[in-house]
């Protein structure tokens, strides 16, 4: 492919995940896996139940054709209790949910069902073997796959592996992510406007979006448009991140130095700019390990390539076996004329299989992204879409 020339969505989409790498492995604690994905799979090093347990409050038995309605109480168990006595045909113990079942017993009655006159037990329920007893191994036997590689460690995973005894588990690490932004117009909120100046939103954005997806670990540069100090920022960027994400400064203009800075810092280029809109001239690129997004500065424009492209990459670095975008089909509610040949994302809302587009769709405006929970998707070459068409929808929220 000559990359001096724009690439197509599904172009772009097959090299971000073809230069895209699962992180280093590391061993972490069930406390700090949340949300993370296991690197290898994990073995139950137990039986769970590690014995035959007692599945709620009442009786264990042993009973027989000539023991089914009475039987003699001579011990109680309760959950934790080491104790292991063997019960004869006819006798009884009181047990407790999660006590070990004494041997010999196959049954346990609940104790609604059951009277006791005298140390004598009157069962007043049908006997049947193994009733209300989890046997040991019923969850899953010692040696056998308790999780496979790639599982999402959620509070169900994790609260799992702890039942089995495990403490730690390999992961892959969560990434270093730099986000550099360019712009002499732009200065931060809270700070009063002069004449030709705007507030700069993307970095608190696109860091909120990263955070929202588990990336914590991100740290924020700014930079005037100037060569020289945007050279020297992304190099102290690459130098110290596995993702760069870098807001402006990629377009043609005279004072875009984005792109010269990267290729003299002996950036491969893997592409520039895509068919799409919003966004097109966004750049794509690898120096040593580190993947580089250098996304257009207007708000809507990044944060599209962020859910597009960057969450693609960011999931697959982490081990995420889903980690390319899913998306759904769903019946359009409005008619749309598409301006140009170019595959569009358009800022949308989704309800079950109806999906509606929404106002202020320019690349520049963020007012109709803070309602929208998913981006339609608009085949390139296709140009007039009316009222019920199926279209694609990726879902963002």
């Amino acid at each position: 492919m000559d990359r001096n020339f724009m690439v197509s969505i599904e172009q772009a989409m097959q090299l971000v995940d073809e230069y895209t790498s699962t992180g280093t492995k590391t061993i972490t604690t069930l406390q700090l896996a949340r949300n993370q994905y296991l690197a290898d799979s994990v073995s139950s090093p137990i039986h769970m139940p590690p014995f035959h347990q007692s599945a709620m409050d009442g009786y264990a038995v042993h009973f027989n054709q000539d023991h089914q309605n009475n039987f003699v109480l001579i011990d109680e168990i309760k959950a934790g209790d080491a104790k292991n006595p063997s019960l004869e045909p006819g006798e009884a113990v009181r047990i407790f949910t999660g006590a070990p079942v004494p041997n010999n017993t196959n049954a346990v009655i609940m104790q609604e069902n059951c009277n006791v006159q005298n140390n004598i037990l009157i069962i007043e329920d049908q006997l049947t073997p193994n009733k209300n007893i989890r046997k040991q191994g019923e969850q899953i036997q010692k040696g056998a796959t308790a999780l496979e590689k790639g599982a999402l460690l959620n509070p169900a995973a994790i609260g799992f592996l702890a039942t089995l005894g495990i403490t730690e588990v390999a992961v892959y690490k969560m990434p270093k992510i730099c986000i550099v932004v360019t712009g002499n117009e732009l200065v931060s909120p809270g700070t009063p406007l002069k004449h030709g100046q705007i507030y700069e939103s993307n970095a608190i954005m696109l860091q909120t979006a990263l955070a929202e997806k588990g990336f914590t670990d991100v740290a924020i540069l700014k930079v005037k448009d100037d060569y020289t100090a945007t050279k020297d920022s992304l190099k102290n960027a690459l130098e110290n991140c596995n993702f760069l994400l870098i807001s402006g400064g990629i377009s043609v203009g005279d004072y875009d130095f984005v792109g010269k800075a990267l290729l003299e810092l002996n950036t491969e280029q893997v592409f520039y700019k895509i068919k799409q809109k919003p966004g097109k001239p966004m750049f794509f690129g690898i120096n040593q390990q580190t993947l580089i997004f250098a996304l257009p500065g207007n708000p809507a424009s990044a944060l599209t390539c962020f859910y597009i492209y960057i969450d693609a990459a960011l999931q697959k670095h982490i081990g995420n076996p889903n980690h390319q975008k899913q998306t759904v089909t769903a019946n359009l509610k409005n008619d749309y004329d598409k301006k140009g040949i170019r595959g569009e994302f358009l800022k949308a809302t989704l309800h079950q299989n109806q999906v509606e587009i929404l106002p202020n769709q320019s690349s520049a405006m963020l007012n109709s992204y803070a309602k929208a929970n998913a981006l339609i998707y608009l085949e390139e070459g296709v140009q007039i879409y009316n009222k019920g068409t199926k279209v694609t929808v990726f879902p963002i929220a």
